[in-house]
């Protein structure tokens, strides 16, 4: 194989290295990115789903996979990239930490092994240059500069500091404070590391949409969120790094700053009163001087031979100046730890049983509890697991009290912040564990399951946070106006929240504990949620669970979602939203990129089983599958003789191997009711027009509409008779039957 063609996108933030890999990805018909965090993954899955269907798109973190049956591109986070897939396109996002303690290895692994068969993009600060290129000498780099000026606005106290600012702080202690604080100018919205993605998700979109003017977040707003912030503030200048208390470096300050502005709009940075950042600092960050990365952290690649071998990998030397050693992060603690237990030495006497003692002690320490307890719990997982095989029920429910019990239920509901917070990592580390076959019995169940848990949780804490720190009595607050027809008295503030009770296992069930729990007092600062709950519904559902109806309406479980409209191509129909309710900006744009994602798939459905196409395809082939996409899966051959003519019998083997059948002048593909079924609507949505009634086996050409080809209904032509897709012949008593009726005039 030819060595990837590798590209550094190197410089500060906001200057769209994300937006050009995504770009760069899509040129090539496979590829796969690695991004730091979860939220991120999620928001660039999104994005690109938008552009192709998430057909072609799989998600994969430690928590969470959406993988669908033959996926073009792999959006994971870093920890989750597989490198030995073999893709088109790889990108590996924010490589500056490699010289990160805890997660430093796995970004030098990436850069190290992480390669697209045609093209390799890392992206990050230019801190990073000298070890990229010390690294891999045969990058190119592009350096790419800030789209937006960031510049020093000085120490404000947090009531003056101006609209769309960020206050950061690094303890959960000063993060609480400052949002308390803000509660006088409105309330704030909270980002933390600790808050599950839907929770963060929440409270992102509630500053989006311009609910609260302020938002008050740890260092988690650093990498790459986009965010409408338009200043940002330091309440503190010191961190605890795990080890201690230290002074941030500049690159950290730069990092957090440059999330001021956006595109091309300029932003700001500063202090709250009394903090004052020194002039150095200053002057580092608005020139983007960042002093070079000299040294990263790296691991060898484990070998699993015995358990001695094991850890004896893990601290193989270095061979580059580059490199220093990872050392005891938390997974090798966890092996270092749990290795000296008898009861587990005494099992890991096989080298598949060395790399299961290996995956139990990488599953991350979401709790962050005492360490030991952690260990306790792998230990424990590990025994069963060798014992007993993949955990069951009785060991679940033993270590995650209240798997068994209604997700919704209001033990989990009725609880306060720092609660909820502990009980949303509790179920993350099961999210995690239900992720692998290997550790669990029935593992698609109990992730389905923990995921439900973690929504419900996840929606109790973020009205927990609005409740706590948003002004009730702020404009932004109020109740927005209802629908028609939905009413409520206004004796009783607690109707508003009137709705049907769901059944426990609705999609809509989220907040109808917590609704049920509400004093009447904190009623008036909240809304009307049916409409959020069909958004987070409906971001979360499978698009098997969306149901068009044949004059186009996109329904989730009976609700409206959306409505399919005339697009620019009958294959890519537009949309408009067509929810009950009242949505919020971040919902709706939530909202609208799943039905954007939703229609190209629906379009595509057509030519879904020939995507991706085989490496290297040839252009006969291409256009092959384009006009097919283009025709609703029907070509008439006459019209592709030239493409037809230049296929080789292999890609004649992929088409047929795919569902491709062959009429006489025309290939077919999806030939099936369903198929037939949404061919119709999407010719209706594009025409006004219906097509041929009842589906009928065959049909003369009257039963057609006069302008629209019967070949876009799935029909194709036989001795003047139109015969459905999925007959291979039409009888002779058909042929007799139709040439003998009286004529009629042509649909319209």
């Amino acid at each position: 194989m030819q060595r990837s063609f590798v590209t550094a996108l190197l410089g500060p933030t906001n200057t769209g290295k994300t937006h050009r890999a995504i770009e760069r990805m899509l040129d090539h018909d496979t590829g796969a990115i690695g991004l730091p965090l979860r939220l991120l993954a999620r928001e660039v899955y999104d994005r690109v789903s938008q552009k192709v269907g998430t057909e072609r798109v799989a998600l994969v973190t430690g928590e969470e996979k959406r993988v669908p049956r033959a996926p073009s591109y792999w959006i994971s986070t870093t920890e989750a990239m597989d490198t030995e897939r073999e893709v088109d396109f790889v990108a590996v996002d924010e490589i500056q930490l490699m010289e990160d303690r805890d997660r430093g290895h796995v970004f030098t692994d990436r850069v190290l092994h992480a390669r697209g068969r045609k093209e390799t993009c890392f992206l990050g600060s230019l801190a990073a240059k000298d070890v990229l290129f010390g690294l891999v000498p045969h990058a190119t780099l592009e350096p790419l500069q800030r789209l937006s000026r960031l510049s020093h606005a000085g120490s404000s106290t947090l009531k003056k500091l101006p609209a769309r600012s960020a206050v950061v702080a690094f303890s959960m202690a000063e993060v609480i404070e400052n949002a308390e604080r803000a509660k006088a100018r409105g309330g704030a919205a909270v980002v933390l590391g600790a808050l599950s993605p839907r929770a963060r998700n929440s409270q992102v979109a509630m500053f989006q949409a311009g609910e609260v003017d302020t938002l008050v977040a740890t260092d988690a707003i650093g990498m790459g969120l986009n965010l409408d912030v338009r200043h940002v503030a330091f309440a503190k200048l010191r961190k605890f790094d795990g080890q201690k208390i230290r002074e941030l470096e500049i690159a950290e300050v730069s990092q957090i700053a440059g999330r001021a502005g956006r595109y091309v709009t300029d932003g700001s940075f500063g202090a709250l009163s009394p903090l004052a950042l020194p002039l150095g600092l200053v002057r580092a960050v608005e020139q983007h001087m960042i002093p070079p990365i000299r040294r990263v952290r790296y691991r060898a690649r484990p070998s699993f031979g015995s358990l001695a071998e094991l850890v004896a990998s893990l601290s193989e030397p270095m061979r580059s100046p580059w490199l220093i050693p990872a050392g005891d992060v938390d997974d090798v603690r966890a092996l270092r730890m749990t290795s000296a237990l008898a009861e587990v030495r005494a099992r890991a006497t096989t080298a598949e049983r060395v790399r299961l003692l290996w995956d139990v002690c990488s599953i991350p320490d979401y709790r962050k509890l005492l360490f030991e307890s952690h260990v306790s719990f792998l230990a424990e997982l590990y025994v069963a697991l060798c014992d007993h095989g993949p955990a069951t029920s009785p060991f679940l429910a033993e270590h995650f009290p209240g798997l068994e019990r209604d997700p919704g239920s209001a033990d989990d509901l009725a609880a306060d912040v720092d609660t909820l917070l502990a009980r949303i990592a509790h179920v993350r580390l099961l999210s995690y564990i239900a992720q692998k076959p290997i550790f669990v019995r029935g593992a698609s169940e109990v992730a389905a399951r923990a995921a439900a848990w973690e929504d419900r949780l996840s929606d109790a804490l973020h009205a927990a946070l609005v409740a706590r720190f948003v002004n009730a009595g702020t404009k932004r607050a109020a109740l927005p106006t209802r629908s028609p027809g939905r009413a409520a008295p206004k004796s009783d503030p607690r109707a508003a929240f009137d709705v049907p009770s769901p059944s426990p296992s609705s999609p809509f069930a989220s907040l109808a504990a917590l609704r049920s729990k509400l004093d009447p007092g904190s009623v008036a600062d909240l809304r009307d949620g049916s409409a959020a709950d069909l958004v987070a519904a409906a971001d979360r559902a499978s698009f098997d669970a969306f149901v068009v109806t044949n004059d186009g309406a996109v329904l989730l479980d009976g609700e409206n979602v959306a409505r399919l409209v005339r697009g620019r191509k009958l294959h890519v129909p537009a949309f408009r939203l067509d929810v009950d309710g009242d949505l919020r900006a971040g919902e709706k744009l939530v909202l609208e990129r799943r039905m954007s994602a939703f229609v190209l798939d629906l379009g595509g459905s057509f030519v879904k089983d020939f995507v991706p196409l085989p490496p290297d395809p040839s252009p006969p082939l291409r256009g092959l599958v384009y006009r097919l996409g283009e025709g609703l899966g029907a070509i008439v051959e006459s019209e592709a003789r030239v493409e037809i003519a230049a296929l080789t019998a292999a890609e004649r083997a992929f088409l047929e191997e795919r569902g491709v059948v062959t009429r006489p002048g025309v290939w077919l593909t999806d030939v099936s009711a369903r198929g037939r079924y949404l061919r119709a609507v999407l010719v209706r949505v594009h025409t006004g027009f219906d097509g041929p009634a009842g589906d009928p086996a065959w049909a003369s050409r009257q039963a057609f509409p006069r302008d629209v080809s019967p070949l876009l209904y799935g029909y194709w032509k036989s001795h003047g008779v139109w015969v459905r897709g999925d007959l291979a012949e039409v009888p002779a008593e058909a042929v007799r039957q139709v040439r003998d009726r009286p004529s009629a005039p042509a649909r319209k």
